[in-house]
């Protein structure tokens, strides 16, 4: 989860998922970036012109610091492949273990602004989480998408957990580490959740758990598509995002989300961002999911199973949103001195 520039407002992402952090959710946001039982060891990420300070603090973990590294490592080569660069030119991790806490036990929060650095995110990781765990972990890149776009005003919020849950699976499709099948059958189980229930005023009134991460996330994907359509294919969201990070819209800046928008659309010839907010903004708007799947050619069966129609009027579109980098990402890592 983001929070705005210097100071953090949201709760910890997807609760459920990790019940040993939520006791304290707040503790040491005062100075997050002050590691409260000290440093043990830092480590330096080189990629894609950026610096990424990786600092782990003291505490009893299972897992060892090179497999915590690896594992930031591949976070940050996805965010790379999908922006094109690491959208932090200077970020910096904590990597704060968690007492007790069971293997599903990591957490994050991101911060713009913070220390001196553009981009500064505290991972939290259970003291008995394996790397079994972490091969099933999202929240690194998760954390890392959303230093890739300015901090929005509260009402605002759903367009930053929007794209994050959107962006994290697809970019980790795009250097290999999820399959196609995965991302979209995620994407048929979560987007429903995403749809206007009753009492919905829209995108920026309306801020449940789902509606934020899962609506948002929707409005990612509908935008992709349409942008997808009106250009014959040729551009997507990654492209107007990228543009915006090119445009300096990263967290350490404060925006208007229109600014951001207009920018993405400029980038692709198109006005389907502002013509989508405009729509969802204030209004309850539903989406028929089916017949997007239909149109995309991904069919789930009862027993969870993804198959893809090569046949279907959006096959390509759906080949273009999910698909493997062709040219490898450069990184590197070394001990601090």
């Amino acid at each position: 989860m983001a929070a705005r520039v210097g100071r953090p407002i949201h709760r910890l992402i997807r609760l459920a998922l990790v019940p040993a952090l939520v006791a304290a959710p707040n503790a040491g946001v005062g100075q997050p970036w002050v590691a409260r039982a000290g440093i043990a060891e830092t480590r330096q990420l080189k990629i894609g012109g950026a610096t990424v300070q990786v600092d782990f603090e003291r505490g009893a973990m299972d897992l060892s610091t090179d497999a915590l590294m690896r594992h930031i490592r591949a976070a940050a080569a996805a965010v790379t492949a999908y922006y094109g660069r690491f959208p932090a030119a200077r970020a910096r991790i904590l990597v704060t273990p968690e007492e007790g806490g069971r293997h599903e036990g990591f957490g994050g929060m991101t911060w713009g602004a913070m220390d001196g650095y553009e981009g500064f995110t505290r991972l939290r990781v259970g003291e008995h989480a394996t790397e079994a765990d972490l091969r099933k972990d999202w929240v690194a890149t998760h954390e890392m998408v959303h230093l890739a776009f300015p901090s929005m005003p509260e009402d605002q919020h759903w367009i930053e957990e929007g794209q994050a849950t959107y962006i994290e699976p697809i970019a980790r499709v795009m250097t290999g580490e999820l399959s196609a099948q995965q991302v979209w059958g995620e994407m048929v189980r979560g987007m429903p959740k995403g749809e206007p229930q009753p009492g919905d005023e829209g995108l920026d009134r309306t801020h449940a758990w789902a509606r934020t991460y899962w609506g948002g996330a929707l409005f990612c994907l509908v935008a992709d598509v349409e942008i997808r359509e009106a250009t014959h294919n040729r551009m997507g969201l990654r492209d107007a995002l990228r543009a915006v990070v090119q445009a300096g819209g990263t967290i350490d800046q404060e925006w208007p989300l229109e600014k951001a928008l207009k920018i993405g659309d400029k980038a692709t010839g198109t006005k389907v961002l502002m013509r989508l907010y405009g729509a969802w903004r204030e209004k309850p708007v539903e989406v028929n999911l089916p017949e997007l799947w239909a149109r995309l050619g991904v069919k789930m069966d009862a027993d969870g199973k993804v198959t893809f129609n090569a046949k279907a009027p959006l096959a390509k579109v759906r080949e273009a949103i999910a698909g493997k980098v062709t040219a490898p990402v450069r990184l590197r890592f070394v001990a601090a001195k």
